[in-house]
């Protein structure tokens, strides 16, 4: 398939999917600011919805460890700059189709990326715990409520770390490969140190943010992150939004063009 054909399919999915940019309440980038409001013809998804409760499939294999890098930083932005990779990361949460779609047009390109879970989407969506570590990509920890765990106390900032790694440990047998605190790019010091505590030796950050979550555009995103992207980086990006999936197939040919494959974040820094 051609990528004028990939990006008309895509679009497709997305347009079916998801009309217009479904708010995923994850505002990252700027935190303590509230939540995406959806428009009024998105309906959400999940929570509230007269729908059966999914069921998780069978663990299987347990999933990937938190591993430590020795010699990299407790909060990592970024791998080495001389290698050809950069890790493409997903705060996940939004509409399962979405993800989905997001997910296999990755596949086709032969790129693996990271995603951070939020565990109240892995309530709503178990199956989807599975999906992405069969797809062979990362699979971390989002907090359990994604909200905005630096205003946080000690017992509640820790519980929302511990629930969602709990909910992880259920679906996969492992607390996922990563953490990344909500609603900010930078964990702070007390953050840090309950991720330790919860088993997580490194909190991962980004240093290129795609601004997806604004719905600027899908040629405003690939601008953005092409734009800043260098060997190494990592991108933060979202699931749950038309503009990322539409976006993705021109990322992933810009990615190609540069030399840059598209690798999940243990392989980044292995």
């Amino acid at each position: 398939m051609t990528p004028i054909d990939r990006r008309s399919a895509l679009r497709a999915v997305a347009g079916a999917a998801v009309p217009g940019a479904l708010a995923t309440g994850c505002t990252d980038s700027a935190p303590g600011a509230p939540a995406s409001v959806p428009p009024s013809s998105a309906r959400p998804h999940g929570r509230g919805a007269a729908t059966a409760p999914e069921k998780a499939r069978p663990a299987g294999r347990a999933a990937p460890p938190p591993r430590r890098f020795p010699g990299q930083p407790a909060e990592i932005a970024h791998g080495p700059r001389d290698r050809a990779g950069v890790a493409l990361t997903f705060h996940g949460q939004g509409d399962p189709a979405t993800a989905t779609a997001v997910l296999a047009e990755a596949e086709r390109a032969g790129a693996r990326v990271t995603v951070l879970a939020v565990g109240g989407w892995l309530d709503e969506h178990p199956r989807l715990a599975r999906r992405i570590l069969d797809g062979g990509h990362d699979l971390g920890n989002h907090t359990l409520h994604h909200t905005d765990i630096s205003s946080m106390g000690e017992e509640e900032a820790y519980a929302e770390i511990t629930g969602c790694a709990e909910r992880l440990r259920r679906l996969t047998g492992s607390i996922g490969t990563w953490f990344r605190p909500s609603r900010t790019q930078h964990a702070t010091p007390l953050v840090e140190r309950l991720a330790r505590r919860a088993g997580y030796p490194h909190v991962l950050s980004y240093d290129v943010d795609s601004l997806d979550f604004t719905s600027p555009g899908a040629p405003a995103v690939v601008r953005t992150v092409t734009g800043q992207i260098r060997n190494g980086s990592v991108v933060s990006l979202h699931f749950g939004y038309a503009d990322t999936v539409a976006a993705l197939p021109a990322l992933l040919d810009a990615l190609e063009r540069r030399g840059l494959r598209a690798v999940t974040t243990t392989e980044l820094l292995t």
